[in-house]
């Protein structure tokens, strides 16, 4: 792709501005730092989903019967997925995760290559039962791991979130509605990016 001195210009200044902001704080929604990521995403092709990712308030994440949530994560959760871990980031942390990488060492990939049939692969809440995610949606199952695998944590788009049951909070956390701490969003140049804990997305389907 050829770009002009016009168009090279304008993406430095751009990718100059997003690093200048986000080295003292998290990109917010809307204002100049939501603009410049626009930009840099109209210029390489791509756009973000307008009204996305839903937001919640702060109470959602309110002290409860169970840490954020009402009660612990399920006893037996898909993928072998490690149920003290799974309880203490969904209903006792605000900030940490699974350690980079602990999705690969589950039954997650193994599950993939037995059973996967190519419908999208359907995430429910290791706390609730409810539906949370579907992937992959508009990409391949290969793009979908590859993505996963290149930062560490499952990565959804703004498509594969199930809005019904998941928010935001201002500061990028993902939760669930019913407050099960999920992850973070981490917008790059494709657009919104929802880092998720595989711990917390490992739930049994609610009856």
């Amino acid at each position: 792709m050829h770009l002009n001195s016009f168009t090279i210009a304008m993406i430095s200044f751009a990718a100059l501005s997003l690093r200048s902001v986000s080295a003292f704080a998290p990109i917010p929604r809307g204002g100049a730092s939501t603009s410049r990521l626009n930009l840099l995403n109209k210029l390489f092709g791509s756009a973000p989903t307008a009204g996305l990712p839903i937001l919640a308030e702060e109470s959602v994440m309110s002290e409860k019967a169970h840490g954020t949530s009402e009660k612990p994560v399920q006893k037996k959760l898909r993928w072998n997925c490690d149920n003290e871990t799974a309880d203490r980031i969904c209903n006792f942390n605000r900030h940490y995760a699974e350690y980079a990488g602990y999705w690969q060492t589950t039954e997650f990939l193994n599950y993939i290559k037995t059973d996967y049939k190519g419908e999208p692969l359907e995430f429910y809440d290791s706390v609730t039962g409810k539906i949370l995610f579907k992937a992959p949606v508009g990409r391949s199952v290969e793009e979908f791991l590859k993505e996963s695998t290149g930062h560490g944590w499952p990565s959804f788009r703004d498509e594969e979130v199930v809005w019904d049951d998941v928010r935001c909070l201002k500061n990028g956390e993902c939760i669930s509605t019913t407050g099960t701490h999920l992850g973070h969003n981490l917008p790059d140049g494709k657009g919104n990016r929802y880092c998720i804990n595989l711990v917390c997305v490992a739930g049994e389907p609610e009856e």
